[in-house]
């Protein structure tokens, strides 16, 4: 067998809502892209949605709405895709790690030590698709005066309190490359309640120009081509229409898994077996990362490095001992294959071969 990592789930139903796209002159700025932010946002449990290129894309035009600048800091955490602090060097802003707990999420515990006057934001990411601690970070958040990010690109459908991820920050993002729970080929959207970060956000995307009035060539403000097309979202409405048969589908994977990695070698992840989490990855924890993915790799089935800590990206310019924690837990975390059609002989015969390799 050869078994990637992640394989996108598309339909005959995405198929056909792309098609039908193609046979309209609407391929940019149409209907499709209003009615796909009307349902996210309706699904997500928020009022306004944006929808870009990328989540990347949304975090910068988030941190570039919260007027955070040259000088200003953003507490955020080590252990995630590296957008969630890139977009803030994007704006010559500082990130200010704080380490992670054993969730694998940032340690609200430690947060309050590193807030200054230059703090002006704390952006925290549901890591794999586990939902932060949402309360303290609401509360630390308000005590100090700082805005809110909830960097939810892997969290699609999880929980917290009852309420779905993406509806805790100040502003939110989802993100939808094909690996995550559900995609738009590329694409992200910015969630929130404040129609003025909606309105700026949605101008930046569009080359800074006004949604309503003004000519194609006034520009009100600096902008960028953050743009996504109607293609696109016609892709995302019809996964989004079958989310809960998607995340049906990653639940009965993750149940498989959590059934047959019953041995010694391999620590299942604890967000894993939680009810509200709808994981993004399957995470394991092994003694030897680095022999597990090779050796895997030599029996054609792929598995991934998540994460690297970001601080010890070169160009970060950390050394290690920085964020023990995360270092730590970094050095053991790998990710199986993990996606909707994964059938039940390809997971035991990946099972089997990781048994082999621990």
């Amino acid at each position: 067998m050869k078994i990637s990592l992640s394989q996108p789930d598309i339909t005959d139903l995405e198929r056909n809502a792309v098609l039908e796209v193609l046979k309209t002159s609407h391929l940019s700025l149409g209907p499709k892209v209003k009615e796909f932010e009307e349902k996210i946002a309706q699904y997500a449990g928020v009022q306004y949605a944006v929808a870009v290129n990328s989540g990347t894309s949304a975090l910068h035009l988030i941190i570039r709405a919260l007027d955070i600048k040259e000088g200003d800091e953003v507490i955020t955490t080590p252990f995630s895709f590296i957008s969630s602090s890139n977009c803030i060097l994007y704006e010559r802003a500082k990130p200010v790690f704080v380490d992670i707990d054993d969730s694998f999420n940032i340690d609200v515990d430690k947060i309050e030590e590193k807030i200054t006057p230059k703090t002006k934001a704390i952006l925290a990411v549901d890591v794999f698709g586990q939902p932060a601690n949402w309360s303290r970070l609401r509360e630390i958040a308000n005590k100090h005066g700082l805005s809110l990010i909830e960097d939810s690109a892997e969290a699609l459908g999880s929980t917290y309190n009852n309420k779905k991820c993406g509806s805790f920050g100040d502003v939110a993002i989802f993100s939808f490359y094909p690996n995550k729970q559900m995609t738009m080929g590329e694409g992200g959207v910015i969630l929130t309640n404040d129609k003025r970060i909606a309105d700026l956000c949605r101008s930046m995307a569009n080359q800074g120009r006004e949604e309503r009035g003004g000519s194609w060539l006034d520009h009100q403000r600096l902008g960028y081509n953050y743009r996504v097309s109607d293609i696109n979202c016609a892709l995302g409405t019809a996964q989004l229409s079958r989310i809960e048969e998607i995340i049906a589908k990653r639940k009965r994977v993750a149940r498989l898994y959590n059934e047959k990695l019953n041995f010694s070698g391999v620590s299942i992840s604890n967000y894993l077996l939680d009810e509200n989490t709808h994981p993004f990855v399957y995470v394991i924890q092994v003694d030897d990362k680095e022999k597990v993915i090779k050796e895997m790799a030599e029996k054609g089935i792929q598995c991934g490095n998540y994460f690297k800590p970001i601080h010890l990206q070169p160009f970060y310019g950390y050394k290690e001992g920085s964020f023990p924690v995360c270092e730590s837990i970094a050095q053991r975390t790998v990710a199986l294959p993990f996606y909707n059609n994964l059938q039940e002989d390809e997971i035991s015969f990946i099972v089997n071969a990781l048994k082999e390799i621990v």
